[in-house]
């Protein structure tokens, strides 16, 4: 078993620097933010984000993997509040409203319901998809949601409903609506 050397204290300095001018970055200026900016920004090279963050999507889920942590641990706040159809139903719309207010963060969840991506096996991408596992099966079983609808599906379809929303109006504020329509069309 081969051990994980700790960071020096500047790598880890560093490390600290570019995930803060990162988040600053992506909130300003999307997933799409420059990352030679974010680098010269947090004062170091850009060999020195790359060797930290390899791809812009390893960049994206280590600034917001305690967001998605939040919102696959919401997913059981709620399951023990709501019966499960209402449980998916309120978890999906905070999903969607949180990937239009967080910049960045539809793009992270968007590598998760790709299918055959690589990034789709990351931390974020377990836990999101273990919550909607969870929900998804509990409203099966009620019966409120119908068998063959599987939970990958449900996150691609709030995905599409954040997109169809931030189209819309920009600020999401059709999420709960457009998310109506679609789960009356995914009851037995």
């Amino acid at each position: 078993m081969t051990q994980v050397k700790p960071m020096r204290a500047d790598a880890r300095r560093n490390y600290e620097r570019l995930l803060k001018v990162a988040a600053e970055a992506f909130a300003e200026h999307g997933e799409n933010a420059s990352l030679d900016d974010i680098a010269k920004r947090a004062g170091v090279g850009s060999g020195t984000l790359y060797r930290h963050f390899p791809t812009r999507q390893a960049l994206l889920e280590a600034v917001y993997v305690d967001a998605v942590e939040a919102m696959a641990a919401r997913a059981d706040e709620i399951a023990r509040e709501l019966p499960p159809g209402e449980a998916l139903a309120e978890w999906l719309n905070e999903l969607g409203v949180g990937m239009i207010q967080v910049r960045g963060l539809k793009a992270l969840l968007g590598s998760v319901v790709t299918d055959g991506s690589s990034l789709a096996v990351t931390a974020c991408g377990n836990s999101l998809k273990a919550a909607a596992r969870r929900l998804v099966e509990a409203a099966q079983q009620e019966g409120t949601l119908r068998g063959d609808v599987e939970s990958i599906d449900i996150l691609r379809l709030a995905h599409g409903v954040a997109t169809a929303s931030e189209l819309a109006d920009g600020e999401g504020r059709q999420i709960r609506r457009y998310l109506l329509l679609l789960t009356e069309g995914l009851r037995p």
